[in-house]
């Protein structure tokens, strides 16, 4: 049975691409039934549209202006959701820690990909992090993770795949950045597909 996908995005979408991607070639039995990002110039939503997906839009200034809290925010982008009903959330990109306010509607049906080891590098500078730990010479690799959001605990919680990285002499944070992004699109297809599949 093909699996229903919402997938949240802040910018530009490459992990969305493969997605799409692998849907396309049959690699995938799942359907993008929402794109939702908290950014309106995110090249995701771009993405999204040339391949036909429904977009939203929704920003967290309008509820920090108005005083009103972010469980209210995610409960809110739980709604928006809930319309499509989503099999599975994966996140790709998503910039935000999300609330219970949101968790609690999809429990262990949402997907976070975090570019660092099980453990390593929590946050949204992780592949800094470990470039500069590598500098230091306290490691000699870094990964990507795919895992499941079960709480409010950042870049944790049951590890769907994970692969390591080599950090080479001749890199710098560009051409890391670059190696760890195409771990992340070929980490993101295979854990999906294994959790789509139920193995």
């Amino acid at each position: 049975m093909t699996s229903k996908l919402a997938v949240l995005i802040s910018g530009n979408g490459s992990n969305l691409q493969a997605i799409i991607d692998a849907i396309r070639a049959r690699m995938l039995d799942a359907e993008i039934v929402v794109v939702v990002s908290n950014r309106k110039n995110a090249y995701g939503l771009e993405r999204a549209a040339q391949a036909g997906i429904p977009t939203r839009y929704h920003p967290l200034k309008p509820y920090r202006d108005a005083g009103r809290s972010r469980q209210e925010y995610d409960a809110d982008l739980a709604r928006i959701l809930q319309e499509y009903r989503p099999d599975w959330v994966v996140l790709a990109g998503w910039m935000h820690i999300l609330s219970d306010a949101f968790l609690r509607h999809f429990p262990y049906r949402v997907i976070n990909l975090h570019p660092a080891l099980p453990g390593q590098f929590p946050g949204a500078t992780a592949i800094a992090d470990a470039f500069e730990a590598y500098q230091r010479g306290e490691i000699k690799e870094t990964g990507v993770m795919v895992h499941l959001v079960p709480d409010e605990q950042v870049d944790r919680g049951p590890v769907v795949a994970s692969e390591a990285v080599p950090i080479y002499p001749s890199d710098n944070l560009e051409t890391l950045t670059n190696r760890i992004h195409q771990t992340e699109h070929r980490l993101l297809v295979g854990a999906l597909r294994r959790l789509l599949e139920g193995d």
